[in-house]
């Protein structure tokens, strides 16, 4: 739509006045030399003053000729905003019809489409009742095949079970202590990042990559590094029992069975059947027909093969909790005694820092009593040089040849000339300490700051890190026994 005039921020946007014109003697000015007006329109010759319809009256004075013209003006300057504001605010006709046709067309589409829709629509239902009852008798007969399939390879699991009963249970118990060992390398982990997250809060010159910070990294990558080679032996153990799981496997055949016969016999007439919303979206962990029928053949096949493997990946667990276990404790002692020297570092800083700062207080104050003391000393030099001006300006008024520059002038002139020296170097001096006092007060907020820092680094490293790092798991509970 295209919008016509111009918006309402544009008309009011010039600041308020209490007139509309200037003052007499300002528009009076603004007239003078410029061309005669033109003629005025017909609505405009339809307003008069008062003064045009007296014509028997004595004629106007200039004061109320003025006023008319002022008046006049008014009248010819005067604008309505609320006219510019309408027309802004409308649509053209071209909108209008564009509009109309518009809303004819999508009428017209609409009823088409519904049409269409109803049409599809039935032919679409009595296909899909066709084919849903095709669909319900082949779903039916696969599922009598599928519960023959399990019969087959639940009675090929029955051989093999007895042999295999013994191998996983002492593979399950290694396996059960691998998973405790490894829950328990969480703790330290989280304690060793925990240390390092409460050393990133040191500040200024304390931030700093120290030994205890190298070690609590590495002390990091030792306990990541061992539960990297605990998953992996985990996962081993996992595909090991995957393999020796012959019982469970049956305990899942048989109770296949039940559900598919049940489902076998199902009908639409049946009892218990109900909507599941989303159930036909398959779980991803589902197994697929070929992978099923594989994974039980490989039981089987592999059983006797694999109770050597799994008798090979007991040992290789045991060495692996021995050496994992080792390990962390190492490292644990290094980044212990890594705090304890950092933290006696720190400590003898932060009593170096508060001796120098006892000193450099010790050494403002003193500065302060010299600035005081030469204050002073200015000031006593004050009426001294005052006397002796006083006198040389006294002795100015001695009459004709008593004006004499005897010895007493001399001293006088030599006495002025001293005292200005002296209070030149005393103020010189007051300058020199004043600076020193700003460096000694510099320092003392630097030594200030830094005695903060250190302060810090030693609540982060004693109260925040060692507090935690008090306990470590044992070394029975790092092999997996409780």
């Amino acid at each position: 739509m295209e919008l016509m005039g111009s918006t309402l921020t544009a008309t009011y946007a010039r600041p308020k006045t209490s007139h509309f014109l200037p003052a007499i003697s300002t528009m009076a000015a603004s007239y003078r030399g410029t061309q005669p007006a033109s003629p005025m329109s017909a609505s405009a010759n339809q307003w008069r003053t008062s003064s045009y319809y007296k014509s028997n009256g004595p004629l106007p004075s200039p004061l109320s000729i003025q006023r008319d013209n002022l008046d006049l003006v008014r009248a010819k300057t005067m604008f309505y905003p609320s006219n510019r504001t309408a027309l802004s605010t409308r649509y053209t006709p071209e909108d209008w019809y564009k509009s109309n046709h518009s809303n004819y067309r999508e009428s017209e589409s609409s009823r088409k489409s519904a049409e269409r829709l109803r049409k599809d629509t039935i032919r679409l239902m009595q296909d899909k009742d066709q084919l849903t009852r095709r669909t319900q008798e082949t779903t039916s007969k696969n599922l009598g095949e599928r519960v023959n399939d399990i019969v087959f390879w639940k009675s090929e699991l029955s051989h093999e079970i007895d042999n295999m009963v013994t191998e996983i249970a002492a593979l399950s118990e290694v396996k059960r202590r691998l998973e405790r060992a490894l829950a328990e390398t969480e703790g330290p982990l989280q304690v060793s990042q925990e240390c390092l997250y409460h050393r990133e809060k040191r500040m200024s010159i304390d931030l700093v990559h120290d030994h205890v910070e190298k070690d609590l990294i590495k002390e990091v990558e030792v306990i990541k590094s061992c539960q990297e080679r605990m998953r992996r032996h985990l996962e081993r153990a996992v595909a090991q029992l995957r393999q020796h799981e012959l019982e469970r496997d049956m305990s899942d055949k048989v109770t296949a069975q039940r559900i598919d016969d049940r489902c076998h016999h199902l009908r639409n007439t049946s009892n218990g059947i109900g909507y599941y919303r989303g159930i036909e979206r398959l779980d991803p962990s589902l197994s697929l027909p070929d992978t099923w029928s594989k994974f039980t053949d490989d039981n089987i096949l592999l059983s006797q093969s694999q109770r050597a493997a799994s008798h090979k990946l007991r040992d290789e667990i045991e060495i692996l909790l021995n050496t994992t276990s080792n390990e962390m404790w190492s490292q644990f002692n290094n980044v212990n005694v890594s705090f304890t020297n950092r933290i006696s570092e720190t400590s003898d800083a932060k009593n170096s820092l508060q001796t120098h700062l006892a000193k450099t207080l010790q050494e403002i104050f003193q500065t302060e009593m010299l600035i005081e003391s030469l204050k002073k000393a200015l000031r006593d030099k004050e009426c001294p040089l005052k006397v002796a001006q006083t006198r040389l300006e006294e002795r100015t008024r001695r009459p004709n040849v008593e004006l004499c520059r005897d010895n007493p002038h001399h001293r006088l002139v030599g006495e002025v000339r001293e005292i200005e020296d002296t209070i030149y170097k005393l103020q010189e001096r007051l300058i020199e300490a004043e600076n020193t006092l700003q460096n000694l007060v510099k320092t003392k907020v630097t030594l200030e700051h830094d005695l903060s820092v250190k302060a810090n680094s030693l609540f982060l490293d004693q109260e925040k890190c060692m507090s935690i790092r008090k306990s470590f798991p044992s070394m029975p509970r790092l092999v997996g026994y409780t």
